[in-house]
């Protein structure tokens, strides 16, 4: 954005038509521009006293516009694409010109073949990289399923083999962990920056317009992708007519669009790595230092740290330990509330909640121990009964009865008194709310200790034998 205030050429007509069209008791306007030679937007906004009016510029400013603009095409830097205007009742007047530095706002951007017809008309010898490969990334960088299976037949026959990208980026599982710490800072300290974890993804833009994403699939898979702004390798291939970097080159066939930074589809990606069999490769990317600007600062647990600290609410000495045990909590997949809650405290200023469903998200949390309820229990066996459609002839359901274990509840119908029935139905819940259904047959003390086990296995908990060793 080029400031240009009270230079040639003079944008005052522009002023002077705003203010013909201008509401009673007006004392400022913010007006809005958007210019090629095939199309035009403007919008204007006055304020009157505390109130404002946002309409489309009528046809006389839109005129004074395209006069303007015309005028500059004989200007060192060119016709700008967008501008800026404030104007007061006193005659007051600043102009700002954009030319394309940054992407322009959704709503002030016209289709690509406006930006050729305006090129086409006013030649410049370079363009900034995102409107370039706005109007010239002729999806290059998409790669469907279709696409993928092909490329990698190809390159395998061809002998095009993926780089080993080692001790680059930190491994996927750390970087993961990484991630998410950082994400769940920015949202204990609501903030509306920052990283965040989506089921699957994690998501990182800058405010620079870098950004990244780390996609999770099955198998111990990755894909991390996404652009630098700016990228120098981009700028050569819209603005030189360099080839394309292979940036899928000996990838495998599962790396598609599906798990791509959404910059593939606008020709933006300028970096992509897969994990894969406890690795990290790359095709033609640049080195991980070259992408740093667009992943979060998940290179070591001390950068994480602090990353974490800068965004406490508070500043004792005891959170720096309290900090260093969520980062090595997030690493080993055992996130608590508590360790959160000790990190960014436990009030109001902070959104612990949402940063343990970030947490969540990235399946990095140790449930906290809860106890279900005899009448919860009872009520879900009712309701497994009349699903299965079970038999309940002489097992009235208004008699089951629930009986607590360790780890949940032994749920069933009495037998009546003086009976002796073989088979009789019995149901264990645990805690986490798996149900199992078993009869008397099974001795219960027998069944209730494997469900333990499995219920252990299931919270990725130690369980060991009377010795004190584990099982």
């Amino acid at each position: 954005m080029t400031e240009q205030t009270g230079m040639p050429p003079d944008a005052h007509p522009i002023g002077r038509a705003m203010t013909a069209c201008a509401p009673e008791g007006w004392h400022r306007a913010d007006a809005v521009f958007g210019v090629t030679v095939g199309q035009e937007i403007g919008t204007i906004t006055y304020y009157t006293g505390e109130q404002s009016i946002s309409a489309r510029a009528p046809d006389s400013v839109i005129t004074a516009v395209r006069e303007h603009r015309a005028a500059w095409a004989s200007m060192d830097a060119g016709p700008w694409w967008r501008m800026l205007l404030s104007l007061t009742k006193s005659g007051e007047l600043e102009v700002e010109y954009d030319y394309g530095e940054l992407p322009f706002p959704p709503g002030q951007l016209f289709a690509p073949e406006q930006y050729r017809a305006d090129l086409a008309a006013y030649p410049r010898d370079r363009i900034p990289v995102w409107l370039a490969a706005y109007i010239g990334h002729d999806d290059r960088q998409l790669r469907t399923p279709q696409q993928a299976a092909a490329q990698a037949r190809s390159d395998r026959a061809d002998e095009v083999w993926a780089t080993l990208a080692e001790n680059e980026f930190p491994p996927f599982p750390v970087m993961w962990a990484r991630w998410a710490t950082i994400a769940a800072a920015f949202v204990a300290a609501r903030s509306d920056r920052g990283p965040r974890m989506a089921p699957w993804t994690a998501i990182y833009e800058s405010a620079e317009a870098s950004g990244s994403t780390l996609h999770v699939l099955p198998g111990g898979r990755a894909v991390l992708s996404g652009g630098v702004w700016n990228a120098p390798t981009l700028d050569a291939v819209y603005n030189d007519g360099a080839p394309m970097p292979r940036l899928y080159g000996g990838a495998p066939e599962w790396l598609t669009d599906h798990v791509l930074n959404p910059r593939a589809a606008t020709g933006l990606l300028s970096f992509c790595y897969w994990w894969q069999a406890g690795r990290w490769y790359r095709g033609q990317s640049p080195t991980a230092v070259d992408c740093a600007t667009a992943v979060p600062g998940i290179w070591t647990g001390d950068t994480v740290a602090a990353a974490a600290g800068g965004l406490t609410l508070h500043g004792d000495s005891g959170s720096r330990e309290a900090i260093a045990a969520l980062v090595a909590a997030a690493e080993a997949g055992t996130v608590t509330r508590d360790l959160l809650a000790g990190v960014f405290g436990d009030d109001e200023r902070a959104d612990v909640d949402g940063a343990l469903y970030q947490y969540a998200l990235a399946g990095l949390t140790m449930p906290a121990p809860q106890t279900m309820p005899g009448g919860e229990a009872i009520s879900r066996v009712r309701d497994y009964i009349a699903a299965h459609r079970l038999d309940t002839t002489e097992y009235p359901l208004g008699q089951l009865i629930a009986e607590r274990f360790s780890v949940g509840w032994m749920v069933y119908v009495p037998v009546p008194d003086g009976q002796h029935l073989v088979g009789r139905a019995i149901f264990y819940i645990g805690d986490d709310g798996f149900l199992e259904h078993s009869s008397s047959s099974t001795a219960p003390p027998l069944f209730i200790t494997h469900f333990e086990q499995r219920f252990a296995e299931r919270q990725g908990l130690k369980i060991y034998n009377t010795d004190g060793k584990e099982e």
